[in-house]
């Protein structure tokens, strides 16, 4: 579960990332409408809700906040440290993680 868990709270942060109007086009090239921020808004506040979630689920509220905020913490500090030196590994690791995160949410190792 912690997989998942890292996974979806990367995916959020990258989403929360995008939605700035600076990050948007150093990471793509073009400026982004104020729908697509929005968009990306909630859909980065909903992937960090899900992960919260999911460590609340799994781990109950007292253990579960704890991986949850270690989680976080780890996914911010990967996108802030891959943004200026690889933008297009860190974007990649956004989509991979919002697309395995389900799948690994449901595995049990």
């Amino acid at each position: 579960m912690m997989l998942a868990l890292a996974m979806f709270s990367y995916a959020g942060f990258a989403a929360l990332c995008l939605a700035m109007e600076k990050h948007h086009h150093d990471l793509l090239g073009r400026k982004s409408s104020p729908r697509q921020r929005l968009w990306l808004r909630v859909s980065g506040w909903a992937l960090l809700l899900l992960a919260l979630t999911i460590a609340v689920r799994d781990q109950g509220w007292a253990m579960g906040l704890v991986f949850f905020t270690a989680a976080i913490m780890a996914s911010a500090v990967v996108l802030v440290f891959l943004m200026p030196y690889w933008p297009r590994l860190a974007l990649g690791l956004a989509g991979l993680g919002s697309l395995l995160g389900p799948v690994s949410s449901l595995m049990r190792f």
